[in-house]
């Protein structure tokens, strides 16, 4: 099954990079962290531009998109379709969720703040899977399939490439998000 196949390469990749060959992952984590910003920057311009009228706005929110797709070419080297858009939305809609997780911890809603920021990790996640190749259109099981076939699927294929373990009841992004743990430990020098 190609799903498998695809799996066992990013396993074997993955455990090469333990062997000592590196792939400065890290710097791609800071990179994308980077882009968020970038593209929270665009925003802010925008609005400023359309509350004051100021054209200098305009031409520092130009600026920046310019700096924001340069600094997106290094992560996504290749793609399809809409990749690309899904890419940048992935982060934005991550940083925002962030954004807002803070405000509601900082206001103590401590359960509100911590599904903010479950559902910023699981977007960001997505967003390394998407680029990383783990997440295409190709490799998802059919929609024709009944939901608990898909389901075991998944799990079946976790279990014999044994990357991680997670139970039946895991999401995709629970799933995704410790495929990308394992690869990606800023920690790692």
């Amino acid at each position: 099954m190609k799903l498998n196949t695809d799996l066992n390469e990013f396993i074997a990749k993955a455990k090469k990079m333990e062997k000592g060959e590196k792939l400065d992952l890290s710097s791609g984590e800071d990179l994308s962290i980077a882009i968020m910003n970038l593209i929270s920057l665009e925003e802010h311009f925008f609005f400023t531009y359309e509350k004051t009228g100021d054209e200098q706005y305009m031409e520092l929110l130009s600026q920046i998109r310019e700096m924001r797709k340069s600094a997106l070419k290094q992560i996504i080297k290749e793609y399809e379709g809409e990749v690309w858009c899904i890419s940048k939305h992935l982060l934005a809609a991550s940083m925002r969720f962030m954004e807002v997780g803070t405000k509601m911890q900082t206001k103590g809603d401590l359960i509100a703040a911590k599904d903010m920021f479950k559902k910023s990790y699981d977007l960001y996640n997505l967003f390394w899977g998407l680029n990383l190749g783990l997440v295409s259109s190709d490799k998802l099981p059919s929609s024709k399939n009944n939901k608990n076939d898909r389901k075991d699927n998944e799990v079946r294929l976790l279990a014999e490439s044994d990357p991680v373990k997670v139970s039946a009841k895991s999401s995709v992004f629970d799933k995704l998000g410790s495929f990308i743990q394992k690869a990606m430990d800023c920690c790692r020098e």
